[in-house]
């Protein structure tokens, strides 16, 4: 798959419920190099971090080129790795609980699937916080998406 690669992360304090996402596009993955000056970081108010997360991926999304068709994803977030796999139940459900209460995110999960349809997405889960010696290319570029958001 060509195209573009978006790496994601985000850091929620849960006191406040202020959080912050990161996000970098890069026209490929290229070798570990600083990115730290194409970094966007955004702040985000009243969320939780499985909130935090879809907000992110959602403002990511809608800041990229909407020319852009084909986008491989990173990110250690499994909630949003797992989303693609979780749509005909969500949707089939009407984005409400075996118990029947609406989900709290419903709006993020609903928002998500139209944006996803707009472009091929990939989604690729990062192994985060490990030892430098273990991190390859793509785990050194998220790691610097990592302190982004944990710096803000």
């Amino acid at each position: 798959m060509e195209g573009k690669a978006l790496f994601i992360d985000s850091s929620v304090d849960s006191k406040s419920k202020i959080g912050f996402g990161a996000h970098l596009v890069l026209d490929r993955v290229f070798p570990a190099a600083s990115y730290e000056a194409n970094i966007k970081v955004n702040r985000f108010e009243n969320t939780s971090s499985t909130k935090l997360e879809l907000q992110n991926l959602l403002w990511a999304l809608q800041e990229l080129d909407p020319s852009i068709d084909r986008l491989v994803i990173y990110t250690d977030s499994q909630n949003i790795v797992g989303l693609p796999g979780r749509r005909e139940r969500l949707e089939g459900a009407q984005y409400r609980s075996r118990s029947g209460k609406l989900l709290s995110n419903f709006k993020q999960y609903q928002e998500f699937y139209s944006c996803s349809d707009k472009r091929e997405c990939r989604f690729e889960k990062v192994k985060g916080h490990q030892a430098r010696s273990k991190k390859g290319p793509i785990e050194q570029i998220f790691t610097q998406v990592d302190r982004a958001a944990r710096a803000a």
